[in-house]
């Protein structure tokens, strides 16, 4: 929001009669704990009065409502030495995206401004406390089970289908949105007219009708020209850092999304791989330099960031580069586990990534992973590794290591993904299939077994028929098959 904007939203906000379950007035700063719990009771009070967002307003007194200012600076503010904005997030259960804003009033008047999104599907808790303010006191939202179970049973409207821009005109549509971004790639032509174009555009829910227009946040996450011209999206950019050697001491370059996904995505993609270390290729007459990862490998994960995030959380997605890896991260835990990625298809952004899937950026359902995993082994690569950690999700790909250099835990996920791979392509995993995939000579099978052996002890996968007395005939199947 611009300065102007602010000033008429704090007007409207000081002719509340007086404060709410939504709206606090304070004058100066107290503790970073007081503000931690009015987010969550502001946050759990507008989805219970069906507002958007809540307020929590420093430099107002509650009582009168003037506006006297403030001293407290809400976004230099420390807790120790840390933000207290990203102290406040990490404390906060779900991760939900707050908005801090300091502006003056006027010349003599500083503002320092919460906006606080409704609480979506579960209550906001701070510290694993949730509240709720009841009149002009906080207090435990456990305290009123009826308060709490209104937001448990509230049907919350999907991120996608939330308004990013509203009250604009056709013309705005095509101002905002790079519109024939969407129509080259759908491979269909472009209307003769204004109309047809925001009729292909309300259809595909990226802008709806009211009085005017309104442009949905799935329309800006794709389209926007310009995402900083979203605030309530443009903290979603796609980042890119490259790091100079196996740690984070050091970064060389960084890239930041301007634009929407489906705009940015193959010039990410470009720019990812020219980042990527080179290696000359493995299993080739003619060795010759290639990337070290597998560009269709690449483009998979990325893919999956977008589209498996939790976009109600705080946070973006990230790719960073090491000299040994690549982590691609995103917010939100899955929701399936890591286990079942590679057979389990379940869409957190069903409208985003049928999108996306129809416009060529990812794969339909189901069958991205499989060929990441097809890929790595081409490539010979160590197995994917999934940490999900801190209300994040994050998948590394590492660069090449011979069979000996691989740690047990690592050979062991390798055989799981090598069976999970076998099993959703209708083939069994085998003593023979893991040495291809090792590339372990015939007369070594007994490493192969070994390792075999292991994941049987660790319970990731199964005999296919535990009947058979053959060792030299057995083939695998992972454990939920």
């Amino acid at each position: 929001m611009t300065e102007q904007q602010l000033r008429e939203l704090l007007n409207e906000l000081v002719k509340q009669p007086h404060e709410s379950e939504w709206v606090e007035f304070k004058l100066n700063f107290h503790s970073p704990e007081e503000i931690g719990t009015r987010i969550s009771s502001l946050s759990n009070g507008a989805c219970i009065h069906n507002k958007a967002t809540g307020y929590l307003v420093f430099g107002v007194e509650d009582k009168s409502h003037i506006i006297r200012g403030t001293s407290f600076k809400a976004k230099s503010q420390k807790k120790g030495g840390e933000d207290l904005e990203h102290w406040l997030t990490s404390r906060l259960t779900p991760k939900i995206d707050f908005m801090v804003y300091e502006f003056d009033y006027d010349t003599t008047r500083h503002i320092s401004l919460y906006v606080i999104p409704a609480a979506k599907n579960q209550p906001v808790e701070f510290l694993h406390q949730s509240y709720i303010r009841i009149g002009s006191i906080t207090k435990k939202l456990n305290e009123y089970p009826e308060k709490q179970a209104k937001i448990w049973k509230k049907d919350a409207i999907p991120f996608e289908k939330e308004i990013a821009m509203d009250n604009l005109s056709a013309a705005d549509i095509t101002k905002y949105l790079r519109t024939e971004a969407y129509f080259d790639l759908m491979k269909i032509p472009y209307p003769s007219t204004q109309e047809g174009v925001i009729d292909k555009f309300i259809k595909d829910s990226l802008v709806v009708k009211n009085h005017g227009y309104a442009i949905t946040k799935l329309g800006a996450l794709l389209f926007a020209k310009q995402l900083k011209d979203f605030e309530s999206v443009a903290r979603k950019s796609i980042r890119v850092v490259v790091y100079k050697g196996k740690n984070k001491v050091e970064t060389e370059r960084e890239q930041i999304g301007g634009s929407g996904y489906a705009i940015d995505f193959e010039n990410f993609l470009v720019w990812i791989n020219s980042q990527l270390p080179a290696n000359e290729e493995i299993g080739k007459a003619l060795r010759k330099e290639s990337r070290m990862y597998p560009e269709i490998a690449v483009r998979e994960l990325v893919a999956n960031a977008l589209v498996h995030q939790d976009l109600n959380e705080k946070g973006f997605p990230m790719i960073e580069i090491f000299s040994d890896r690549i982590e691609i991260s995103n917010p939100g835990k899955p929701l399936v586990t890591p286990e079942r990625f590679i057979d389990a298809y379940v869409s957190r952004n069903e409208k985003l990534a049928d999108i996306m899937r129809r416009m060529g950026l990812c794969e339909e359902k189901g069958s991205g992973l499989d060929k990441v995993i097809f890929n790595i082994e081409l490539y010979q690569l160590p197995p994917l590794n999934v940490i999900v950690a801190e209300s994040r999700t994050r998948v590394t790909m590492y660069s090449y290591k011979v069979l000996l250099d691989l740690d047990k835990k690592e050979k062991i996920r390798a055989c799981y993904q090598h069976a999970c791979l076998k099993y959703v392509s209708n083939e069994k995993m085998t003593n023979q299939s893991l040495r291809d995939r090792f590339k372990i000579a015939d007369h070594n099978y007994a490493a192969a077994s070994r390792i075999i052996r292991d994941a049987l002890i660790e319970g990731i996968i199964k005999e296919d028929d535990p009947e058979s007395k053959s060792r030299k005939y057995a083939s695998y199947i992972p454990f939920w098959a």
